[in-house]
């Protein structure tokens, strides 16, 4: 039987994708606002030096002070780091370009890529009662983005639907089974959902019907369209579901957060 006083374990996925402009940001933050409007408390942790999750939650980068380069690098305490945003139950913590130079600076480091796997899997992260942590990768397979993914229990990959879309792909996988078979062998794939979707565009559809083909029941279901809502909501450095709740880039979202909810388990990598 459970322990029902026993600190909760948060379920931390990385959103990773080392092809850039996929929608990866984009997705962390608003699948982050649907968990926690519907009662989860959930954790963004940015890792990519442009910062732009930081931003589009509403953090300037003049009010960094403490951020996850001094995490990752600096053995800065965690709550140290963490700052509240404008969404209820959603908390962030924030980076800035600061960690451009992470790779070089942790090479030298013996647990260079469990850092953040120190940092997200210990005693002091359950007090926070979190329910879900989204790490919002670098757009490359660089030592940052394999940090999440030693520290994650599933990986979250979105999946432009635009020409070339599969490419690169296979790397990716390459590197999730490399971490599995050397540092996180729980690791799982979430799932792969297809961002900027035009239903009306006949290369959407056929991207969707490779992915599937391809990958099958790990692509989600849930399409996130391509919606002028969700490109304005970051330069009010807001979500969409706060921006504007109604929109189809809200639904999209909210529909995402549901299945994955409902999904038992990510697959195997």
């Amino acid at each position: 039987m459970s322990d029902s006083n026993r600190p909760r374990e948060p379920k931390i996925i990385a959103v990773a994708n080392q092809k850039g402009g996929v929608g990866k940001t984009t997705t962390t933050i608003n699948l982050g606002a649907a968990l926690a409007e519907v009662g989860f408390k959930v954790l963004v942790v940015d890792i990519d030096p442009q910062g732009n999750a930081s931003t589009g939650l509403g953090v300037d980068a003049s009010d960094r002070d403490m951020t996850t380069y001094d995490l990752l690098l600096e053995d800065a305490a965690l709550d140290s780091v963490l700052r509240p945003t404008s969404v209820p139950n959603l908390m962030l913590a924030p980076s800035t370009t600061d960690l451009s130079s992470a790779d070089i600076e942790l090479v030298a480091n013996e647990r260079r890529i469990h850092l953040l796997h120190d940092a997200l899997r210990n005693a002091d992260i359950q007090k926070h009662a979190f329910d879900h942590i989204l790490i919002d990768c670098p757009p490359s397979l660089n030592l940052l983005t394999v940090n999440a993914m030693v520290a994650a229990h599933s990986v979250l990959v979105p999946l432009q639907s635009e020409f070339f879309a599969l490419e690169g792909l296979s790397q990716l996988m390459l590197t999730l089974r490399e971490v599995r078979q050397t540092a996180n062998p729980s690791l799982r794939i979430e799932g792969v959902v297809l961002t900027m979707f035009d239903a009306r565009n006949n290369l959407s559809l056929q991207v969707e019907e490779d992915a599937r083909e391809a990958l099958g029941d790990l692509v989600f279901d849930t399409r996130v369209p391509r919606n002028v809502r969700i490109s304005e909501a970051p330069s009010f450095a807001k979500s969409v579901l706060e921006y504007d709740t109604r929109s189809k880039g809200s639904a999209a979202y909210r529909a995402l957060a549901q299945e994955m909810l409902n999904r038992k388990i990510g697959a195997p990598v």
